[in-house]
């Protein structure tokens, strides 16, 4: 599993001209489903994203987690994160898990982040979403498991 994670001040999306997810201050994290990917993957995944250190400390450092600051973690399903970009012009998705597959592991993350964590919210796998953000930094890192 992939995750890209942004560090922001907020964070939305919107489905249909409705918000379905929302934070504050917190981590964006783009989700993308490799066809390999099992739920210890997930697990492994979910247990980085809720311990790295990105916000800062009382001295400036990046030394604490979503879960020290008690920010949002806004959870947002993405299948190009999983494409394969080395060649051509136009990216291959041979290493995305198939939708269902994609769209299991997701719901199995997304219900463990829920169990693990109070401030969850989500994208809808699937569907076409508008995501806004403010990044703060900025500061984006790509997190695998």
């Amino acid at each position: 599993m992939i995750a890209l994670i942004q560090r922001v001040t907020k964070a939305s999306v919107v489905v249909n001209n409705q918000t379905i997810g929302h934070i504050e201050q917190g981590i964006l994290a783009l989700i993308g489903v490799e066809k390999d990917d099992q739920k210890a993957n997930a697990d492994r995944l979910l247990e980085r994203l809720l311990g790295y250190r990105i916000f800062a400390d009382a001295e400036d450092k990046m030394n604490l987690s979503v879960s020290d600051i008690g920010g949002g973690l806004l959870l947002v399903p993405q299948f190009t994160l999983a494409a394969d970009t080395r060649k051509g012009k136009r990216p291959s998705f041979s290493s995305a898990a198939p939708p269902q597959e994609g769209q299991a592991l997701f719901q199995y993350f997304v219900g463990q982040a829920k169990q693990q964590y109070s401030k969850v919210s989500t994208g809808e796998f699937g569907a076409d979403m508008k995501v806004a953000l403010c990044n703060d930094g900025p500061v984006t890192f790509w997190l695998t498991a």
